[in-house]
């Protein structure tokens, strides 16, 4: 049996960053994961200012694909404005690669099944054992599900579904857009064009909102795939587009069990305004490594609960068009 100190289950962003911080105390990890890196995830990929701060990461030194934005093209039910912001984009496939690389935590491929705790701490497969365990799985987190699930049920109001697709194409406009509530969709669609020539478009909405309405995220996907024709944006090219679903920030009774943890979407962070993800799953992976280094308690409530106050910058911008609106759109709006 491989035993360690901290089993991580999960080698995504919080995973790596709670072994990256771990590593940096000198304490023995093993991160495990049911697909090798680099491997391919479907996301816009946007990290903020801030995210480059709690990583320590000099974007300069960074040796893959990184735009900066500064300026959001963004529409909501056709009020159409430019917010200045400094905002940044990467590819998953890389970034997340990167992560795991740079936390310097050994890592092997396993999907985990079976999670026993023993005395000492927990048993993965008969396999693996670790006086500590994180549960960075996702979504989908064994942790979660063997472990947390029956005190954190998750609220079936908080399900976002989401489809998207990221390929290279010769990109003619470099502007990220971003389209709120258009044809009643419960959440927004975007545009974000990335380094290399890559670009990632994509949609994602409430799902009970959704059904209420008698609607489908494919019959979305459809006006998206007209208008950024329409707008010359991408014409002629032959979408593969992915689905999936997380679930917003909510409020789990449970986010620590003696010496377990949950972090990122197994703990479900997506930011309650924008679903915003990748900030919030560092934070708690961060958060994690440093109640296990001091042996202190593991809370969540610092992790910002919206995106919006991260990406306003003084003033809205030079309003494009401004049709009237039938009403006022909200945060609680927006998916």
């Amino acid at each position: 049996m491989i035993q360690t100190d901290v089993l991580i289950i999960g080698g995504g962003p919080a995973g790596s960053a709670c072994a990256w911080r771990l590593k940096q105390n000198g304490v023995d990890c093993l991160i495990l994961d049911q697909h090798n890196f680099p491997r391919f995830k479907p996301c816009a990929g946007w990290i903020t200012p801030e995210l480059i701060r709690d990583l320590e990461m000099d974007p300069s030194e960074y040796p893959y694909s990184f735009t900066t934005f500064t300026s959001f093209d963004i529409s909501i039910r056709g009020f159409k404005f430019t917010l200045p912001t400094r905002q940044h984009a990467i590819r998953r496939y890389e970034f997340d690669d990167w992560l795991l690389h740079r936390a310097g935590a050994p890592m092997q491929i396993h999907t985990a099944k079976t999670i026993t705790r023993v005395s000492e701490g927990y048993v993965i497969d008969g396999m693996y054992f670790g006086k500590y365990l994180v549960g960075a799985g996702g979504t989908h987190c064994p942790v979660y599900r063997t472990l947390f699930q029956p005190a954190n049920p998750r609220a079936t109001g908080s399900l976002i579904v989401a489809q998207e697709d990221e390929f290279p194409y010769p990109i003619t406009d470099n502007r990220c857009h971003l389209w709120f509530l258009e044809n009643q969709l419960p959440g927004y669609a975007w545009y974000v064009p990335k380094a290399n020539g890559y670009v990632n478009v994509g949609l994602g909405g409430m799902a009970r909102q959704l059904r209420a309405n008698g609607d489908t995220l494919k019959n979305h996907w459809d006006r998206l795939l007209q208008k950024l024709d329409s707008m010359g944006l991408i014409r002629g090219h032959t979408f593969k587009p992915s689905g999936h679903y997380y679930y917003l920030r909510q409020r789990p009774s449970e986010i620590r069990m003696d010496n377990a943890f949950i972090v990122g979407d197994a703990a479900a962070l997506a930011t309650l305004d924008l679903g915003e993800g990748i900030r919030p799953a560092i934070q708690s992976g961060l958060l994690a490594a440093e109640a296990i280094l001091h042996d202190s308690d593991y809370s969540l409530t610092s992790i910002p609960k919206y995106s919006w106050p991260s990406i306003i910058r003084p003033g809205i911008g030079k309003v494009i068009n401004s049709p009237n609106l039938s009403r006022k759109a909200s945060k609680r709006d927006v998916g």
